[in-house]
């Protein structure tokens, strides 16, 4: 909570909202400093995640939607048991891709009934978790539609399941496209009807459709339209089905900016659009719950990784920032996760917000590998060991999502504050 010392943190050179804190130049994080929740922590480095930001974001989804569609959490963002823990507090169902997060799921207390399981390669013991705690399990192929019959009978329980579509359109401009053309998830749209006689023959309980085209999306023309096509899609398919529509999952694509240039996503649009869908399908589906699936979106912003720096050097005129974090911890701040071109997550020295000297420098990891860069060639604050560094944009896709022990450096912690 900021009091008024506090100014809100807006980096230069960044148009990115952070809504964290700074006091007297110094970052703070859920109203605590960095030198606190590194005493906290015992360490460097770690990641801290704002609560009251994730708390806030769900709200700002909720004003938007105006209770058209449920918000459900993908805990392949974060799945940090403490963060699902608040979320369970606050969003309406989860959506998990395996086992162990299932059960941080459960454990948080959200009905099962409001979690569903999607992936492409379900194992077996995988599926029977999901039938035993009776949550939705999105088809992916009707080869698993088969298998999952021998898991339904030896347990004697039924399956419910949702036939996840892999649709004739993409989600445009998406960091990664999960839909249109061949792709390893869902069902292509031509064997759809063919997947649900088959799910009847084997005794499953269907209760809708799930379409996910695509993720990290900035454009809320490219969402509308997604959803749009969704809706005439999911319409079109249950055109004469015996069993009513129980899900509509439209999935989730709402992107985080991450790099200078880059506009949050225009969230009032995508709500007003969704509101509109709704009205004018809710007579066809009125059984239907609506959701949307979101991860990053959630909490990619309320997050910060902080490491110390240990050592200032030049090579050929270059300052290199030396730190005791790296890409064993964070491998998408360090480019090597999906980025083609190597882009400057943003940083900050944290202890330093306010200072105007200024230098060149990159920021290097301790890892024996030239891979191993968090910032390079970027203006900051004059920094000098013991300072701290911090990578914004950081509360998704970061700890769960590095290869902690390459190199055998020890792991970072993580803190909810």
């Amino acid at each position: 909570m900021t009091s008024q010392a506090d100014t809100l943190l807006q980096p230069p050179g960044q148009r990115l909202e952070y809504g964290f804190s700074v006091r007297d130049g110094q970052l703070r994080i859920g109203g605590e400093s960095l030198a606190m929740l590194a005493a906290r922590a015992g360490q460097t480095p770690f990641y801290a995640y704002d609560r009251a930001l994730i708390v806030r974001r769900v709200g700002e989804l909720r004003e938007s939607f105006k209770g058209v569609a449920e918000i459900h959490y993908a805990l392949k963002a974060n799945p940090m048991p403490a963060v699902v823990d608040v979320l369970a507090q606050h969003v309406d169902g989860f959506d998990v891709a395996s086992g162990k997060e299932l059960l941080v799921a459960l454990d948080s207390g959200m009905n099962p009934k409001n979690i569903s399981f999607a992936g492409p390669g379900k194992r077996p013991t995988e599926l029977a978790q999901a039938v035993a705690a009776g949550i939705l399990i999105n088809i992916e192929s009707i080869e698993e539609v088969r298998r999952l019959e021998k898991i339904a009978a030896a347990l004697g329980k039924p399956a419910r399941v949702s036939v996840r579509i892999n649709p004739d359109f993409e989600l445009k401009y998406s960091g990664m496209k999960m839909g249109g053309g061949p792709k390893q998830f869902g069902i292509d749209v031509s064997l759809v009807a063919p997947a649900l006689d088959e799910i009847h023959r084997c005794g499953h309980r269907f209760e809708g459709f799930h379409i996910y085209a695509g993720s990290q999306n900035l454009k809320a023309e490219a969402i509308i339209e997604s959803q749009n096509k969704t809706m005439e899609l999911i319409a079109r398919l249950a055109d004469g089905l015996a069993s009513p529509i129980l899900s509509i999952n439209l999935g989730g694509g709402f992107g985080i900016p991450y790099f200078p240039g880059e506009q949050p996503l225009a969230l009032s649009g995508v709500g007003e659009n969704l509101q509109q869908l709704h009205a004018h399908y809710a007579s066809d589906f009125p059984q239907a719950r609506w959701i949307v699936e979101l991860g990053r979106y959630l909490v990619g912003e309320a997050g910060v990784y902080v490491c110390r720096v240990l050592e200032k050097k030049y090579s050929c005129g270059q300052a290199f920032l030396i730190v005791d974090g790296g890409m064993h911890q964070h491998l998408a701040a360090s480019g090597n996760l999906g980025q083609v071109i190597r882009k400057n997550y943003p940083v900050a020295i944290g202890n330093r917000i306010d200072d105007a000297s200024t230098e060149l420098v990159s920021v290097v990891g301790p890892l024996c590998t030239p891979l191993d860069t968090l910032a390079d060639k970027l203006r900051l604050p004059v920094a000098e060991p013991g300072d701290f560094f911090v990578v914004f944009q950081s509360g998704a896709y970061g700890f769960s999502s590095s290869p902690q022990g390459f190199l055998s450096h020890p792991p970072a912690v993580e803190m909810l504050v």
